[in-house]
């Protein structure tokens, strides 16, 4: 089963994270179908870049989206992007 959910990046105490499509048995950090965006959440406000095309797709094959990264994607749909274009 495919999986949308977030792997981390960044160095130590300061995280960053890669939200990609992967298989479920696969380890958090490790090996992934697709990336399909990131978010900072270091930044104020943290920073959420989403391929919402992507998105759709990987939902449309059956893809189910962890519960932090369904929260992103309500996030980057509800018109939170102008503060990121100010970043």
């Amino acid at each position: 089963m495919v999986r949308l959910r977030l792997t981390r990046m960044g160095r130590k105490k300061q995280p960053f994270y890669r939200i990609v499509a992967a298989d479920s048995r696969a380890p958090r950090d490790g090996r992934f179908i697709e990336s399909i965006g990131h978010y900072n959440p270091m930044l104020n406000p943290p920073e959420i870049k989403i391929d919402l095309e992507r998105v759709d797709y990987w939902l449309g094959v059956g893809a189910s989206p962890s519960d932090t990264v369904t929260g992103l994607i309500k996030r980057a749909r509800g018109g939170n992007e102008g503060a990121e274009e100010a970043s």
